[in-house]
């Protein structure tokens, strides 16, 4: 999650069969990878930006940062352990869901809080779709353009087979970041994504 001169640096969470491989490489091991692949974000048209992370969504936001240093940083998780790169963004405005470290709520409920206070002219935001579709509606409400980055389960990564769509919209290819004005006409957002089987299923349950 950083680009340093000619080292490319990467968060990676250990949860499957691959990320727990991937944990036990060691210095000098050979690693394979492809990309990057389809859109990324917009940094022009950002005066006051402020951007929102979620769970693991934070590594994907750890460059914008690095792009936007005055930004409003916002992450959450569900505890205080799920919290990363403290060291490395101290100014950061922390929200966990059982109040173990900073606000106690959700992203949106921090988002909130800070709009009785403060305005943002754009919002980055990268985490679970739940909570990025709670964000966008939040924005609309205040006229906040908003450039989400959406993650779903991909497979070619090319755009051939239509594991990653959304409503019509390859994630990996035409995203995986799409504007609020996009996310409005995608009427799978935030509700219905696919399975690695290709099962069509309501986000909610998964």
């Amino acid at each position: 999650s950083y680009i340093q001169n000619d080292i490319v640096g990467i968060s990676v969470l250990k949860r499957g069969e691959f990320t727990q491989a991937l944990h036990k490489k060691k210095t000098g091991d050979l690693v394979g990878i492809r990309g990057p692949y389809g859109r990324g974000f917009d940094f022009q048209t950002s005066l006051n930006p402020c951007i929102i992370g979620g769970g693991i969504g934070m590594a994907s936001l750890a460059t914008v940062i690095g792009r936007l240093p005055d930004a409003t940083i916002v992450q959450g998780a569900r505890i205080a352990s799920e919290i990363i790169y403290q060291k490395r963004f101290p100014k950061m405005k922390l929200c966990t869901d059982d109040g173990s470290i900073g606000f106690k709520g959700t992203t949106v409920d921090l988002l909130k809080e800070l709009l009785k206070t403060q305005t943002f002219d754009k919002v980055y935001t990268c985490g679970p779709e739940r909570m990025m579709y709670k964000v966008v509606e939040v924005c609309k409400n205040h006229g906040i353009d908003c450039a989400v980055s959406l993650e779903r389960y991909m497979k070619c990564g090319f755009g051939v087979c239509g594991q990653c769509d959304c409503s019509g919209q390859r994630v990996c290819i035409e995203g995986p970041v799409f504007t609020s004005a996009e996310l409005g006409r995608m009427e799978d957002f935030g509700k219905i994504t696919i399975l690695k089987t290709g099962e069509r299923v309501m986000l909610y349950n998964h």
